[in-house]
């Protein structure tokens, strides 16, 4: 199942091409905790800068100044390597003294912020992040993307996983697949995890794709568990009323998608007449997820973007910011847009959210 599927888009046939990350500036990204350090504590949290750099890397350069275990550090997501990233770092001192971190340098990151907190930063603990991404050498003039802009910013995107889950090609998915058929086993925990996730998402995003093409991702059909807005919080839809489509349209709350593994999946009806014809060519993948003990979950089939705006820096080059929640992928909203190299899983951490 290598290279990478082709999933449907929702905006439209993409008629333009565009090269990003010419500088490591041209992709910004912050993240946004959505909460302050307690001010006292064991761990310290650091907001840290990182130019082209890779997070598991600043992470152990990070517990090697500080002359503890690389298992005392910890952070709530991968970071894209190829980027300009703010993101937060935790890290417990234990009995060891407080690094004077006023002295450090390193030319690939540089620590912006210091604070004592009373919680270890785990993986997810984030309210989201905040982008800025410039496209340049645009195939066609920039101000042709407005209109398309305009309706991702009311309707927003296809909530798709992005390719660096999937690895170069989409790699990860025969690897996963190789896995799952018994043709070889895995002793490294961490890549198992990855590959568990890499055909998780393959699974939804044939899902989500089905439903961009028959025009129903972002509304509800009989049967759904939605979800509310700004929540993990779901529901049962048997059956779909006015008001319930008035909701959908207004991005209270979103179709879902099954995030696979054992249990029922609580769809019914239309919905799981068209989940169980796509999952059936998946069965490698959906038993392999069910024996390693993975259990149903659900994940919206819609990414709102928040705070949505453009500038048309000229007729070649067009400056993107958003916020996406935790989980999204910017490159759900460029795959909307434009075509790049970017778009292969050449990119960004192995297993960035």
């Amino acid at each position: 199942m290598s290279p990478l599927p082709q999933w449907a888009h929702a905006h439209g046939p993409i008629t333009a091409s565009a090269r990003i990350r010419s500088t490591p500036e041209d992709f910004r990204v912050e993240e946004v905790l959505g909460f302050e350090a307690d001010g006292e504590g064991e761990h310290l949290l650091l907001k840290v800068e990182k130019r082209g750099a890779n997070t598991l890397w600043v992470a152990r350069e990070l517990a090697r100044y500080a002359g503890v275990s690389p298992r005392d550090l910890s952070y709530a997501g991968m970071k894209d390597r190829q980027a300009l990233a703010i993101q937060h770092f935790s890290l417990w001192l234990g009995k060891h003294a407080q690094p004077d971190w006023a002295a450090h340098q390193h030319e690939e990151f540089r620590i912006l912020a210091v604070a004592r907190h009373r919680r270890k930063l785990r993986i997810g603990s984030l309210k989201g992040n905040r982008f800025r991404i410039v496209l340049r050498d645009l195939s066609v003039p920039a101000k042709e993307l407005e209109a398309k802009l305009a309706s991702i910013r009311e309707r927003g995107v296809p909530n798709y996983f992005g390719p660096q889950r999937f690895g170069r090609e989409g790699a990860n998915i025969a690897q996963a697949e190789a896995l799952f058929s018994g043709q070889f086993k895995l002793r490294d925990r961490k890549l198992r995890g990855l590959l568990l996730s890499t055909a998780r998402s393959l699974i939804f995003n044939a899902v989500l794709s089905r439903r961009v093409g028959e025009h129903n991702w972002d509304t509800v059909l009989a049967g759904e568990i939605c979800m509310l807005e700004g929540s993990h919080s779901v529901f049962h839809a048997e059956s779909v009323d006015d008001a319930l489509m008035a909701r959908a349209r207004t991005g209270d709350l979103h179709p879902t998608g099954p995030l696979w593994g054992r249990g029922e999946s609580r769809v019914s009806g239309e919905v799981a007449a068209l989940e169980t014809s796509i999952v059936r060519d998946y069965a490698v993948f959906t038993q392999g997820l069910e024996n390693a003990g993975l259990e149903q979950a659900r994940r919206a089939l819609r990414l709102p973007l928040k705070d949505l705006a453009w500038t048309v820096d000229d007729a070649q080059t067009l400056v993107l910011e958003f916020f996406l929640r935790a989980g999204a992928y910017a490159t759900a909203v460029l795959r909307e847009l434009v075509n790049t190299d970017d778009l292969k899983g050449e990119y960004g951490d192995a297993n960035a959210d």
